[in-house]
């Protein structure tokens, strides 16, 4: 279903925007404390903890087309998405908190096994909810500029989501004192709750459309489904060049936030020698993001999506590449060039989550409804694709420059242990030079985006 020409309420607005506060949640503290939480915490290798968190990632990739494909033949049969979010929303809270709540001394293989698994069931809620989440801008907003706006108080809900969670997660861990498990622990129910509690309220956002009956589909395989469904999705990609250039764009630019974020625990603790300086590492990016998010709708309207996309990533990768100068002179000035981060990753979210409902309404079109869930699928699938290999990339990096993991014992943190002068140098470069690298190629596929404006209104 593709929204009529109709003016949004705040009502839908708001409630709509919530959902960010869990998805902003989710996507952000486990990238920025799921990684260090297996290394620092459990002693768990760097590689392995790589490990775990793709094969988490990948999970996603497989199941996210296959909920997207659900999700439109839900909408056909009962006329709303609800029911998938909802599920989604009451489940992730209690595998979320189970993902910290590895008992202490439990042995690094268990202990790997344990965080791998609760995270699989934890990420599979996250997709219930995030897939059909994404699909409903096109059935609530009609037009160009509406879509701008109800995505702009979505991502304006996520930045503050991303500061909310990035420096509260932390806080809250670090009330555990010592007893690193206890904080973990503490966080994931405080976090894990309130997440849930997002998601939960902006379900019933989901429009309800009337039914029209018809023949139950067959009953199909796994086998079957699966391979049904990514058909949908290559199909999908196929038909749309649009959507393969914006996809591509935002998986790549999913890879160098992935990488910083996994890396900002690292950057706190071994380069700015606080662990507590990642509050303020997010505070810093979070806070100039807040006020320039809206202001990137205006320069939308002036220039278009597209460029001004293109805008923000370039200040997100210049930004970010003068970071490279913690190799040489650690210290507070790291801040400001966090704060242009922020700046550009507001519009590096807004405008192409703006974008996205330009792109379905547009296959819409000229293909006929009802893909909507099938695009947010294969959007989901390729930003998970993304944020997951981001955190790859980082262990690669710190296995490489031999980087020591350690457990959470009295007896090590009274040590005051170090790290090789190569280790460090590698968290550097991971916070920099590599992320500005890939968001730098992610103006290639960008560039070759060619939906317009009039593109989208002249077809309303």
């Amino acid at each position: 279903m593709i929204a009529t020409e109709q003016l949004l309420s705040r009502r839908t607005i708001a409630r709509y925007a919530i959902g960010s506060l869990g998805t902003g949640g989710f996507a952000t503290l486990p990238g920025l404390v799921l990684v260090y939480y297996l290394t620092d915490t459990l002693g768990v290798a760097a590689i392995v903890a790589g490990v775990v968190v793709t094969v988490a990632k990948i999970w996603d990739v497989v199941i996210d087309p296959v909920i997207g494909a659900r999700s439109d033949r839900m909408l056909a049969r009962t006329g709303t998405r609800r029911g998938m979010m909802m599920l989604g929303a009451i489940a992730l809270p209690v595998f979320f908190i189970v993902t910290f709540a590895v008992p202490p001394g439990t042995i690094q293989p268990i202990a790997a096994i344990w965080v791998l698994i609760a995270f699989l069931l934890t990420a599979t809620a996250f997709s219930l909810f995030q897939v059909p989440y994404i699909a409903l801008p096109a059935e609530l907003a009609s037009g160009y500029d509406q879509r701008t706006r109800l995505l702009t108080w979505r991502v304006v809900v996520l930045t503050f989501a991303i500061l909310l969670f990035g420096a509260g997660g932390p806080a809250l861990r670090a009330l555990g004192g010592d007893d690193k498990f206890a904080g973990y622990l503490l966080m994931a129910v405080v976090a894990g709750v309130v997440i849930g509690v997002g998601m939960l309220i902006s379900s019933f956002v989901a429009p309800r459309i009337p039914v029209i009956d018809a023949p139950a589909p067959p009953r199909e395989s796994v086998t079957t489904t699966l391979r049904t469904n990514y058909a949908a999705g290559i199909r999908a990609l196929r038909d749309s060049q649009p959507f393969r250039a914006l996809l591509l764009t935002f998986l790549l630019q999913g890879l160098a936030t992935g990488v910083m974020l996994a890396g900002a625990n690292y950057v706190a603790t071994w380069v700015l020698h606080s662990e507590d300086a990642v509050t303020f590492l997010f505070v810093a990016l979070i806070g100039p993001a807040l006020v320039v998010t809206p202001l990137w709708q205006v320069v939308s309207r002036r220039i278009g999506k597209e460029r001004g996309f293109a805008a923000a990533s370039i200040l997100f990768g210049l930004a970010a590449l003068s970071m490279v100068a913690l190799l040489w002179a650690p210290g507070a000035w790291v801040y400001l060039p966090v704060a242009l981060v922020g700046a550009g990753y507001a519009g590096m979210q807004s405008l192409p989550m703006a974008m996205l409902p330009d792109v379905i309404s547009h296959d819409a079109a000229r293909n006929g409804s009802g893909r909507a869930g099938t695009f947010g699928g294969m959007w989901t699938a390729g930003e998970t694709t993304g944020m997951a290999l981001g955190a790859t990339v980082l262990t690669v990096v710190l296995a490489v420059t031999g980087y020591v993991a350690r457990t959470a014992t009295p007896a090590v943190v009274a040590a005051g242990e170090t790290q090789p002068a190569s280790a460090v140098a590698g968290i550097v470069l991971s916070f920099s030079v590599v992320p500005a690298a890939i968001v730098a190629a992610s103006l290639i596929p960008l560039f070759r985006y060619r939906l317009r404006k009039e593109d989208i209104d002249g077809r309303l």
